[in-house]
């Protein structure tokens, strides 16, 4: 398998990342909101610091792995796959932040060749696949968080990294438009449901108690 990154990808990767932090950021600070807006409040450096941290580390890093899972599944069925960034909807969930909403549809990857619909639906459910096993690997620092403190970088990168992942795998297996569980309920039923009951559950709770 020969896995390739174009200059060009690398950069709409970086930059959809680092767009992606910038708004989860601002939708969590509020203070950083209402400074930006002109309006006064308690920004503190640190604050919005240490939120950036969490936002890439958690929300970037969910995005990241799970595009390049969608190429990296791509790929091993012999597509010419590639990452592209959609900056108009990147400049939008940068300002939609801004007033307290995020969408986010930072772009996707954009594969071409012969395929099958069992590959199709195996390349969509791997972004999927992918963040849930991110949750899993977050739920080992959010339990010793939870137990030990609830507070601190720790705590909110454990907190963070569990919610987003669990909210990206449930809503990318919705079976609509471009998401992933409409590609995959093209191909099977049985494992449409079998992945998308649970993400779709867990998301909500996720969205809910988190």
């Amino acid at each position: 398998m020969n896995l390739t990154f174009s200059r060009d990808e690398v950069q709409d990767l970086l930059i959809a990342w680092l767009a992606l932090g910038v708004a989860f950021t601002l939708l969590l600070e509020r203070e950083l909101r209402s400074a930006l807006l002109g309006q006064v409040g308690g920004l503190t450096l640190s604050g919005v610091s240490q939120t950036l941290v969490v936002s890439l580390l958690t929300v970037g890093v969910g995005f990241l792995l799970h595009e390049l899972a969608h190429k990296v599944v791509a790929v091993r069925f012999g597509q010419v796959a590639a990452f592209k960034a959609d900056y108009r909807m990147l400049g939008f969930a940068i300002v939609g932040a801004l007033v307290g909403f995020l969408f986010a549809a930072p772009g996707a990857v954009v594969h071409r060749g012969r395929i099958s619909k069992r590959e199709n639906g195996l390349i969509a459910l791997a972004g999927p696949v992918t963040n849930i096993l991110l949750a899993v690997v977050f739920v080992v620092p959010f339990a010793v968080a939870f137990f030990g403190y609830t507070g601190g970088i720790v705590w909110e990168i454990a907190r963070r990294g569990l919610q987003i992942n669990l909210l990206l795998a449930g809503f990318n297996m919705l079976p609509f438009g471009p998401l992933d569980g409409r590609k995959v309920r093209a191909w099977s039923n049985v494992v449409f449901f079998a992945v998308a009951i649970p993400s779709v559950l867990l998301g909500v709770g996720a969205l809910v108690l988190l």
